[in-house]
């Protein structure tokens, strides 16, 4: 395989940096300059031992200090702190980074590594959601690609090649996750074990309890806004329990063209980094024998409300996609440490967008107040 590229990924201990590093062992070309976790310095250490890369970054410092010592007997460079995250991003061997951190701290590594000339592979959705009106601008100014990792994200860029961009709608698809069909009131006492199973994918925590109440296509809806240049309605929502079409595209004379694959992370993940080369694959392949049926339906939006909260947040912008994001996060962290219902992460969604007197065109400062203040809103609540 001739095909060469060099890569830094942020957040490679995590569900999106894994499945990342499974594609690189499949591609001898892929070369990894910079690694980062949080905190798993243990799976951290046997990827850096594995692939090699100069720089291996921990937001965690005193992991990063347990982490040198354990990787004395190499050459590879330990970094820590949440600075390190941008060092990594703008590691000067590295042409595309792979953002696979989660939440918000994803977005200033990107913003620092789109100055410094990379490439985006983007699986940190918050990114766009928060400070879309930031990344865009700057891509555009550095001739910088935005390619995009997450599965439904993929799957309509892929829609979208060889054809005029002239987009009636972006249909994008969601499983529904494990409580389809229940109503408000069956959903009362849901713990976050319930939550965690989620049908098709095998995600972090975080995504999939995001999954399960839908907020997470409310991200992607905002994302999609940002990536395509579209305006929100022009994104439909379509749950598809088979998680087979991944998401289409119809064009202005209602033609529908569409993206499918069986339920795995690693074509997206590879079409991102390889872009515009198709490269083999194995182990993945489609088999609609498997699927008979293929069916799609409207989400419902009363029970799961999350998605209108999106769309408002969308359509309004400024800080109140922050907003969403920032007491989402809260939220869910309170519901896996038992602090909050299943139905109140929602709520809290809720109440925190409705506190908030909504700033235009903020900055990376006023994005990051906004974050803050939509966290402590929710943890006073605790």
């Amino acid at each position: 395989m001739d095909f060469k590229h060099n890569i830094s990924i942020l957040g490679s201990t995590g569900s999106i940096g894994t499945q990342t590093l499974e594609v690189v062992r499949a591609y001898t070309g892929i070369r990894v300059w910079a690694l980062s976790t949080y905190s798993n310095i243990g799976l951290l250490e046997k990827q850096a031992r594995e692939f090699k890369p100069e720089l291996v970054c921990v937001v965690d410092e005193k992991k990063a200090e347990e982490l040198k010592i354990k990787l004395a007997d190499t050459d590879i460079r330990v970094s820590g702190g949440i600075e390190s995250l941008v060092e990594a991003a703008t590691y000067p061997k590295a042409r595309t980074v792979v953002t696979a951190v989660v939440g918000i701290a994803g977005l200033v590594p990107t913003i620092e590594a789109i100055k410094s000339g990379k490439d985006i592979a983007l699986a940190n959705k918050e990114t766009l959601v928060t400070g879309g009106h930031i990344v865009t601008r700057l891509a555009k100014e550095n001739n910088v690609r935005i390619l995009p990792v997450d599965s439904e994200h993929s799957a309509i860029f892929q829609s979208l090649q060889g054809n005029p961009k002239k987009i009636k709608k972006i249909l994008l698809t969601a499983s529904g996750g494990p409580f389809f069909g229940k109503a408000r009131v069956e959903l009362e006492h849901i713990t976050p074990q319930q939550a965690l199973k989620h049908p098709n994918w095998n995600m972090g925590a975080k995504v999939t309890i995001d999954s399960s109440t839908l907020v997470n296509k409310g991200l992607e809806v905002i994302e999609a806004k940002w990536l395509f240049d579209v305006d929100i309605s022009q994104i439909e929502v379509l749950i598809h329990r088979q998680s087979v079409l991944h998401s289409a595209v119809m064009y202005d004379d209602n033609g529908v063209i569409a993206q499918l694959g069986v339920p795995d992370m690693k074509l997206p993940i590879q079409y991102a980094l390889t872009y515009p080369d198709r490269l083999p694959m194995t182990g993945n392949e489609l088999d609609f024998s498997d699927y008979p049926d293929l069916t799609f339906e409207k989400p419902d939006t009363e029970t799961f409300y999350a998605i209108e909260l999106a769309k408002k947040a969308g359509r309004e912008g400024g800080i109140l996609p922050v907003i969403f994001n920032g007491s989402d996060e809260a939220a869910v962290d309170l519901f896996l440490k038992g602090k909050l219902s299943y139905l109140g992460i929602t709520d809290e969604i809720s109440r925190a967008m409705e506190k908030v007197a909504n700033i235009q065109n903020p900055s990376v400062e006023q994005i990051a107040e906004a974050d803050k203040y939509a966290r402590e809103l929710v943890y006073s609540r605790s």
